[in-house]
């Protein structure tokens, strides 16, 4: 991600139906500078296509606390979906945080908008960390309530291949 690129991520998200504050595409612009957050772009055919995040130290208190990185806000506009460009960003990132990692997590969400995502991680290995479902990065205990939305999500976790540099 280049600073000039906020607005373009902003305006094409919108138009996609895939909001996101301004204010929040400018903040991971400026979280990469001190390393916190590497930001990806793709492109395809001059036109915004997707964007993922790495972020060195994850939300989610269990990834944070064993140093494990956290794969973020993963979007593929809908019309650029299924040319290999999730798939390209995923490599991508994956590359980065095994350079500093052993292993890297992502959190995915638990109804139907998110089916894409759920079948793409497990084809790339990703396994639930065994902890069950988190709401809003909390656990979830058996007979509770929870609101299903974007904070609650199944935490997954692939490990470096074997044979990768470290």
């Amino acid at each position: 991600m280049q600073s000039g690129d906020a607005a373009s991520v902003y305006e094409a998200l919108n138009e996609h139906g895939i909001g996101k504050p301004l204010d929040y595409i400018e903040r991971c612009w400026q979280e990469q500078d001190p390393g916190r957050r590497t930001t990806l772009i793709a492109w395809h055919e001059e036109r915004f296509a997707g964007w993922l995040h790495l972020l060195q130290t994850s939300v989610y208190p269990p990834f944070a606390e064993q140093g494990i990185p956290e794969i973020n806000n993963f979007d593929v506009v809908p019309a650029r979906r299924r040319l290999g460009i999730g798939n390209a960003l995923m490599d991508a990132i994956e590359a980065r945080a095994f350079e500093r990692s052993a292993k890297v997590g992502i959190g995915v969400g638990l109804y139907h908008a998110y089916g894409n995502a759920q079948r793409l991680y497990a084809k790339r290995g990703y396994i639930p960390d065994g902890r069950g479902i988190a709401d809003h990065g909390v656990p979830v205990e058996p007979e509770t309530t929870v609101y299903v939305g974007h904070e609650l999500a199944l935490w997954l976790i692939k490990e470096r291949p074997a044979g990768s540099a470290t």
